[in-house]
């Protein structure tokens, strides 16, 4: 029963509303407004693609993340290079700029070592600060801010994103890897309870590896039943928070998740991640199969049983940006990833937005909407990522300048075009 009319019938009868069901307010209203939002990507997680000049200017080609990184230079070095990263790559500009495009939330994924490095761990830490003033600049610029745990202790999937690249991720089946997670998850918390008008939403560990199967799985769903505890009743009590808990997918269709979390919870979220260059076939696809199939995920958004959001899209069709798939990896589309049959040639198709062709744009400006339209089906959207040095197809600033994405989310060119 909606809850309006849940405390309609309570006063028809006679009955005080439950102080429960009004004690919990989330700083925004999901499920009515859109979430419409961006990723501030490598900033306090360090991604090769995203800024490859600070891989290349080490000389050294076995620093892939952001482990390495530290692992295999001069302290000194290595942390001179990231404050002037910290201080540089996203500024109070950035907000004010984000803001002024007519767009509601930020996502910023940080890493666990920016709470607790343990021994023998090489990160470098120094990022909360950066934490902190990107919560002021939110505030100051009427921002919702999602802090996102991008990487856990052993990586959560083994992707250089979660901080640390390999073959097969250990956070799972290591119980201390776990529980140093859930405490950092309480750190978290600490910090932004009483912020919840500005920081609505943690989002406890992004991307775990659900496609590593059942032992992964089963971890997944416990920390996430664990994190709520967390997040929505922090410090043990038994007051609720108004802080919302953004589970992920784990990388399993929607249906998986059916009913999960729902009876006896509330205030939980699901993020999807919605790709269309990480296999052969999608990477393959024309310009109009794209955008169908963007416009396809509209329905089982607006089925789903908690509020949805895509926390990662792009308007990028190709998987051609430089170390996208990671350093020294090539890429499917030209068929200079190892096991790959070329598509076409990535002349064109990502680098500096000038070299786009006005097809290509006219694309992009359409898919851009395509996958709009089909994502505030569910609660709405936050697109990766903010800015790339040299990747403009991924880049919400670049599609600014440049025309495919509008100054104003809402102003569509083509809104029919799911139709």
């Amino acid at each position: 029963m909606p809850l309006l009319n849940r405390l309609l019938s309570l006063a028809v009868l006679g009955v005080s509303a439950v102080p429960s069901v009004l004690s919990f307010q989330p700083g925004f209203s999901y499920g009515s407004e859109k979430v419409r939002g961006v990723n501030l990507g490598g900033w306090l997680v360090l991604e090769p693609w995203i800024t490859p000049s600070i891989f290349e200017n080490t000389g050294n080609d076995d620093i892939v993340d952001e482990w390495t990184f530290g692992e295999y230079q001069d302290y000194d070095t290595a942390k001179a290079v990231l404050q002037d990263h910290w201080n540089s790559w996203i500024t109070e500009d950035d907000f004010a700029a984000i803001a002024a495009a007519g767009l509601n939330h930020v996502r910023l994924p940080v890493g666990y070592w920016a709470f607790a490095v343990g021994s023998g761990e090489p990160y470098i830490t120094g990022q909360l600060d950066y934490v902190k003033k990107a919560i002021t600049w939110a505030s100051d610029y009427d921002l919702k801010l999602i802090i996102d745990l991008h990487g856990a202790p052993g990586s959560q999937n083994g992707f250089d994103n979660s901080g640390q690249r390999m073959s097969y991720p250990t956070w799972h089946s290591n119980q201390t890897n776990v529980d140093r997670t859930n405490e950092i998850i309480k750190t978290i918390i600490s910090m932004v309870d009483s912020e919840y008008e500005t920081v609505p939403i943690i989002a406890p560990l992004n991307e775990p590896a659900g496609f590593d199967g059942d032992d992964v799985l089963t971890v997944v769903k416990q920390y996430w039943k664990d994190s709520y505890g967390n997040i929505r009743y922090p410090y043990d009590s038994s007051t609720e928070s108004n802080t919302v808990e953004l589970i992920h997918d784990a990388f399993q269709s929607l249906s998986y998740w059916d009913g999960f979390m729902v009876d006896g919870y509330d205030g939980v979220a699901m993020d999807t991640h919605i790709y269309q260059m990480f296999s052969d076939k999608q990477v393959a696809y024309n310009y109009s199969q794209h955008i169908k199939e963007a416009c396809s995920h509209g329905s089982s958004l607006a089925d789903f049983d908690l509020w949805i959001i895509v926390g990662e899209w792009t308007p990028a069709s190709t998987d051609c940006a430089k170390w996208l798939n990671g350093r020294g990896t090539g890429a499917r589309y030209d068929g200079t990833m190892s096991g790959t049959t070329a598509v076409g040639s990535c002349t064109g198709k990502t680098g500096n937005a000038t070299s786009f062709s006005s097809d290509y744009k006219q694309f992009m400006r359409q898919y851009w909407e395509a996958q709009v339209i089909s994502y505030e089906k569910g609660s709405g959207w936050i697109q990766w990522t903010w800015k790339a040095e040299n990747a403009d197809d991924w880049s919400y600033q670049a599609g600014l300048k440049y025309g495919w994405i509008p100054q104003d989310p809402t102003d569509l060119e083509y809104p029919n075009i799911c139709d």
